[in-house]
């Protein structure tokens, strides 16, 4: 059978499984030719391989807005297309330590800084345009935003459907008050049905986040089509990572929770099926703020999403460094299966968003989730809540820049910030995965309040825009953001040379005491071996290396330091927040 005869099968199968409820006006052969044409009006097909790992230790990925740091003149007018700034930053400050780029919704957009997408082939006129794009992911691995649940309602298709012709007219999930919707998960406060006048009158029109963001129908197969479409020319663009975000909200059935569906999962694996023929090395990231156990599900069998999100990292990792104790943070990797060749985590405490809190149920106490929001809201912190289905709210996630999320412990504000906020990342980037480094976090920026009041939105105390000039002058002068920013750039730079730290090698937890977290790694060649331990509190502990499991008939080297561990020294004092990457290989 030809490459293309098999495809047409498996998508054909995929296709029967996701609309097996609904009434199609196509025949899913018609359906299934009309995707791989899509899909291949750029690219020839080709065999993927399963199972193939494409990734290692010298990935990672800074997350950033094209606009994020800017060139102003002295009555603040924008000099240059960010993205040109942007991409000179990348490359005479993060590159070679970072390879890899994502660059948060670049299109035009309504609101939710980008996340309200009016146009999905365009490029924001005021950061730059396509060739710009195209220029950084020539130098770097470019990863961006599908944008797949909803779109704009300033959009041309809402303009279509309330119009009730032309492309988009019918794209829109529908929605009925009358419709059991009492299960429905919801990640906001605002009314989940919005209704629109159109020209055939009066409709409701579904908004899972707000109602400037209305939620494309899969149901009907010119939607996905259309998606495909999108995804296809992303590909011709040199987009090379797929961040799928909002995902798990895609399909929707009155009754049910309209999370997680079946129909999501598998849409999930057609997409998967489809980009892997014509862009082997592509790679799918599903974005799904949801509970730990919930969120796995996406790797599917090695099928499904190349990489997860590993949502319930930033609390737990937060929450032991304020509370100076691991046991939850320990509990949680030990839970965590080992991901399969052709998968793996994404790993970060940041980003554009903020600390997701229902990755912590099951994980937190509510008692230790209220007092870890009652800890980031005496830091300046933000909390922003969601809606259950009773028409209570709870807290959904705490809005606050990372560098001031870590200026304490739960007794309050101490001097150990720059140490407590660089052992955060030490723990990050020696763990199975990807590291994902925001960059806010690689620059140390603070809560931005003035953002705050003018956008009032909670999210915008972590997106702060940098002046170009100021920002350079902060990293050369003798401040935090330098200290913070050539810490970050040292580890990384140990990191990508270290074959133990390959996103899949192997991993077991140490088990030491509850003030030292600690693991170890194994290269996939079994030849380098690293003991990870971080003191995570705010006082000086002392360790024998019986504790830490270390022969020391082997010469061993803390990666961070350099410094070699001999067999004379029975002893290892580790100051507040110290991490040590003990290592049988010097590199």
């Amino acid at each position: 059978m030809s490459i293309k005869d098999n495809l047409l099968q498996r998508v054909q199968q995929q296709l029967e499984f996701i609309y097996a409820e609904v009434e199609l006006n196509i025949s899913y052969l018609d359906f299934s030719k009309m995707l791989v044409e899509t899909i291949t009006q750029y690219s020839d097909l080709q065999q993927p391989e399963p199972h193939k790992n494409l990734w290692t230790e010298k990935d990672a990925i800074l997350i950033t807005y094209g606009d994020s740091i800017t060139q102003y003149d002295s009555q603040h007018n924008v000099l240059e297309k960010p993205l040109h700034t942007l991409h000179r930053f990348l490359n005479d400050y993060i590159a070679p330590t970072i390879n890899s780029v994502h660059i948060l919704p670049f299109y035009p957009y309504s609101s939710d800084d980008g996340f309200s997408v009016i146009n999905y082939v365009s490029v924001n006129e005021s950061l730059g345009e396509w060739s710009d794009v195209n220029a950084i992911a020539k130098d770097y691995n470019l990863m961006a935003d599908l944008v797949i649940n909803h779109c704009s309602s300033r959009s041309l298709w809402y303009a279509n459907f309330k119009k009730g012709k032309g492309i988009g007219h019918d794209y829109f999930m529908p929605g009925d008050p009358n419709w059991d919707l009492t299960q429905v998960v919801r990640p906001r406060t605002s009314e989940l049905l919005k209704l629109a006048k159109t020209k055939k009158g009066e409709k409701f029109v579904w908004c899972t986040f707000s109602h400037d963001q209305v939620d494309l129908n899969f149901q009907n197969p010119n939607v996905l089509n259309e998606m495909v479409n999108i995804i296809a020319f992303y590909i011709r663009q040199g987009v090379k990572v797929f961040r799928l975000d909002a995902v798990a909200f895609l399909w929707k059935k009155p009754g049910t929770s309209c999370i997680n569906l079946e129909e999501t999962h598998e849409a999930v694996r057609l997409f998967r099926t489809l980009i892997e023929h014509v862009a082997p090395n592509a790679i799918i990231i599903t974005e799904t703020n949801i509970p730990n156990r919930e969120n796995l599900a996406y790797f599917g069998n090695a099928n499904e999403a190349h990489c997860i999100y590993n949502f319930s990292l930033p609390p737990l990792l937060i929450n032991t460094l304020l509370t100076g104790n691991n046991r939850y943070l320990k509990q949680w990797m030990m839970s965590m299966p080992p991901a399969q060749n052709g998968t793996c985590y994404f790993n970060f405490i940041a980003s554009h968003d903020g600390v997701g809190l229902r990755p912590a149920e099951g994980l937190l106490s509510d008692k230790e989730i209220n007092e870890l929001v009652g800890t980031i809201q005496s830091f300046g912190g933000r909390v922003s809540l969601r809606t259950l289905p009773d028409g209570s709210t709870r807290p959904y996630e705490m809005n606050i820049a990372l560098y001031d999320a870590l200026q304490g412990t739960t007794k309050g504000p101490d001097s150990f910030n720059e140490a407590r906020f660089l052992c955060a990342h030490a723990i990050m980037f020696a763990m199975e995965g990807i590291p994902g480094v925001y960059i806010h976090s690689m620059i140390a920026t603070q809560n931005d309040y003035e953002k705050v009041k003018h956008t009032n939105s909670n999210r915008s105390i972590n997106r702060h825009r940098w002046d170009e000039l100021e920002l350079i002058q902060k990293l050369n002068d003798d401040t935090h953001h330098n200290r913070i920013f050539n810490g970050m750039r040292h580890l990384l730079k140990v990191r990508t040379k270290q074959k133990a730290f390959h996103p899949n090698a192997t991993q077991f937890t140490l088990h030491i005491n509850e003030q030292v977290f600690g693991f170890w790694r194994q290269s996939m060649d079994r030849k380098q071996s690293i003991f990870c331990i971080f003191n995570i509190t705010d006082e000086l502990i002392s360790l024998t290396l019986a504790e830490i499991n270390l022969v020391v008939t082997d010469n061993w080297w803390d990666l961070v330091t350099g410094n070699e561990i001999n067999d004379t020294q029975e002893i290892i004092e580790l100051k507040p927040y110290q991490c040590m990457w003990i290592s049988n290989v010097n590199s």
